[in-house]
């Protein structure tokens, strides 16, 4: 069974109570009245003044009038003047649909700069994304860096150097690397140094996760990559 549909509905006439919507639809309503009022004179050479006062409370008034506002309320209060000039009411409606144009071309051109700001700001956030995924921010080059993120690479490399140190002193303990020369059946004998360069390997590569995890909970940190696109290799631990 076919849905039935709903005829347009009957929007009643009423003062608007949202002030907000109230100014919108003021500005928007009088520039097509005095789109209408041009394209009346430009067609049929009438004569038309309008006089508009705003609905806020500065009450600005706002007029238009061909060939002019002025000359067509004095007609009308009976005043005597001078017989119009034809040729001069030729030039005014040639400039009253030259300034209707202007207006178009000046709304569209308001249009774009917003799109453009729209999509300058979207490109902003994917690069932004690109660059947090792409790698941490203490690859930076130091001058790359603010005051904040330096602070805080200094904090992360004090630790750096505590957890080294106690890993040195842990492996000379167990190696006796202290000793100038081999023995048979020591710490640094080829299987027993394997073991000692290989378990040196595995605790390093754990401060150095440390360290990347300590960087990475840094409040504020970010990701950076350079214009290239390639990564900086600025201290990559």
């Amino acid at each position: 069974m076919p849905r039935r549909r709903k005829g347009r509905k009957r929007v009643d006439i009423v003062k608007m109570e949202n002030e907000s919507n109230l100014q919108v639809t003021f500005s928007k309503r009088r520039a097509g009245l005095f789109k209408k009022a041009s394209e009346l004179c430009t067609l049929c050479g009438a004569e038309i003044a309008i006089v508009v006062f705003s609905p806020s409370k500065a009450n600005k008034v706002y007029s238009f009038g061909h060939p002019s506002v002025e000359l067509l309320v004095d007609r009308f209060l009976g005043r005597d003047l001078p017989p119009p000039n034809n040729e001069g009411r030729h030039n005014h409606l040639l400039m009253n649909h030259r300034n209707v144009v202007l207006r178009e071309v000046n709304k569209e051109v308001m249009n774009m700069e917003e799109i453009l700001q729209m999509e300058k700001a979207r490109g902003e956030s994917i690069l932004e994304i690109r660059r947090r995924a792409n790698g941490g921010w203490w690859e930076a080059p130091i001058n790359a860096l603010n005051l904040t993120e330096l602070k805080q690479l200094l904090e992360a490399m004090e630790f750096l150097k505590q957890d080294v140190e106690k890993e040195a002193q842990q492996q000379q303990m167990v190696t006796n690397v202290g000793l100038p020369f081999l023995t048979f059946g020591s710490a640094l004998s080829p299987t027993n140094g394997a073991r000692a360069i290989s378990s040196s390997h595995g605790h390093f590569l754990k401060i150095k996760g440390d360290f990347r995890t300590r960087l990475g909970a840094c409040p504020g940190a970010k990701s950076w990559q350079n214009v290239s696109g390639h990564r900086s290799e600025a201290l990559v631990l």
